[in-house]
């Protein structure tokens, strides 16, 4: 699966914690995300992590365009809703793009977590059937 990592300011402790306590687990996946998250990542863990662009410099333009190519299969994004985003435009267009393509999405730890443990289950297979399927079309 591969899968985007994106973290507010304010909640990029979360993540590094989040992915510290799912490392196996997501060390079986390829993983992408904004700059400075994806740097706080690497340095807690021995996860590889393909860094886009940080979020306010386009990372997640970055990250939409690889959700309307099929390139990716679910996002994690730990919002920060009580602060201003300068780039809040970007962020709701990747919101719409993730409805729009059927991209899981989890916006705080309690959503990810559900969506961590459904993909360690397995719960996300239809999505390499669907990969599969481009593949070949």
């Amino acid at each position: 699966m591969k899968i985007a990592l994106i973290a507010h300011d304010q909640k990029k402790n979360e993540m590094v914690n989040f992915m510290i306590a799912y490392e196996k687990i997501f060390s079986q996946h390829t993983l992408y995300s904004t700059g400075t998250t994806g740097a706080r990542i690497m340095e807690n863990t021995s996860l590889h992590i393909n860094r886009l662009a940080s979020g306010p410099l386009g990372g997640d333009q970055q990250i939409g365009a690889l959700v309307t190519t099929g390139d990716l299969d679910l996002i994690i994004f730990f919002r920060d809703p009580l602060t201003a985003q300068p780039h809040e435009p970007d962020v709701t267009a990747l919101l719409r793009l993730c409805d729009v393509y059927g991209i899981p999405l989890a916006t705080n730890v309690a959503t990810a977590e559900l969506l961590v443990k459904a993909l360690e289950l397995g719960f996300f297979s239809w999505r390499e059937v669907v990969d599969k399927y481009k593949e070949n079309n």
